[in-house]
């Protein structure tokens, strides 16, 4: 009897904490639900803003509207029709692409170097190079843009002092200038490469490695035929960070060519965007440039993707 009295109470305590145990989500709502959270605070911080950036690029939004002076009048297009007929724009367009595409090739080629490099020397070597990038990194480009003046200064600069070049101006001519500036956003940029693909260098296995060295294959042929494809996805990684990146510059241009060096020679997309919406009180077209410099960074960012996912990669 005690026993019969003893199973009913394990069995009606099982359903009691059956009946108040949460279940498991299930189903495809589940991903959004967890999701839920992350999803609200992008949405204040990053989809609002780029709410208001498209509506007033179909404004005629000027210093009157802000002002109240005169009403906001809706232009429709017509801030994209003006831009697209400037040949100022595409001017700017093409050397926007031309730098930030040498800005992303030399960052990822000196990042994954220095990746390289720190798998090859001892611990001591390898602690100094990595707080030396570090520190490069987490300088703020104003500063870090300003300490690249002082080195290349015509007058005070030591580096035309080392190379005898004088009085040199690089900021002086468009290439020069474009050069200068490169240098320091690769200089800025390369540690975020080289944490990145030495971390996963580091994953993959020694057996690997170790097979590859014995069959004869050179350091060269290991990195391009064993660790590139193994390192594919983190490769995907820094190459979409750094064009996102290196085609939104500002202030290094800003700085170091004193707001897109002379007559504009040195213009890209931002500094050429913050000329029209602030200099010129022109925020209607400054906001139309800001949304095709977006569109040409999903359009980017959704073809590498699916290059890539047609080649058979997860993502």
């Amino acid at each position: 009897m005690s026993s019969g009295v003893a199973e009913r109470r394990r069995l009606l305590v099982g359903r009691g904490l059956s009946r108040s145990s949460p279940r498991p989500l299930r189903g495809s709502a589940a991903p959004w639900i967890y999701l839920a959270p992350a999803l609200v605070v992008i949405g204040g911080l990053l989809v609002y803003p780029i709410y208001q950036l498209g509506l007033i690029s179909f404004f005629r939004y000027t210093q009157a509207q802000v002002s109240g002076g005169e009403p906001t009048t809706f232009e429709g297009f017509g801030n994209y029709s003006a831009l697209f007929s400037d040949g100022e724009f595409w001017r700017v367009l093409l050397a926007t692409v031309l730098f930030a595409a040498a800005c992303v090739v030399t960052t990822l080629a000196v990042g994954c170097a220095l990746a390289v490099l720190l798998t090859r020397v001892r611990a001591l070597p390898r602690l100094a190079l990595m707080l030396a990038a570090l520190g490069a990194w987490a300088t703020p480009a104003v500063t870090g843009s300003t300490v690249w003046l002082f080195l290349f200064d015509p007058d005070f600069g030591p580096v035309n002092r080392v190379l005898g070049l004088g009085d040199h101006s690089w900021t002086y001519g468009r290439l020069s200038a474009f050069l200068l500036v490169l240098l320091e956003v690769v200089w800025c940029s390369f540690p975020f490469v080289m944490v990145t693909v030495y971390a996963g260098i580091r994953a993959v296995p020694a057996e690997v490695l170790e097979a590859a060295a014995l069959d004869g294959a050179s350091q060269w042929r290991i990195w391009r035929s064993v660790l590139v494809p193994m390192l594919r996805p983190i490769l995907t990684v820094v190459t979409i960070q750094s064009v996102i990146w290196d085609f939104k510059v500002f202030t290094q241009i800003y700085v170091m060519t004193g707001g897109g060096g002379i007559a504009g020679q040195n213009l890209v997309l931002n500094v050429y965007a913050y000329q029209q919406a602030f200099a010129s009180s022109q925020y209607g077209l400054g906001s139309a440039i800001g949304v095709v410099m977006l569109l040409i960074l999903l359009a980017v960012t959704l073809v590498y993707l699916r290059l890539l996912r047609r080649q058979g990669e997860e993502l």
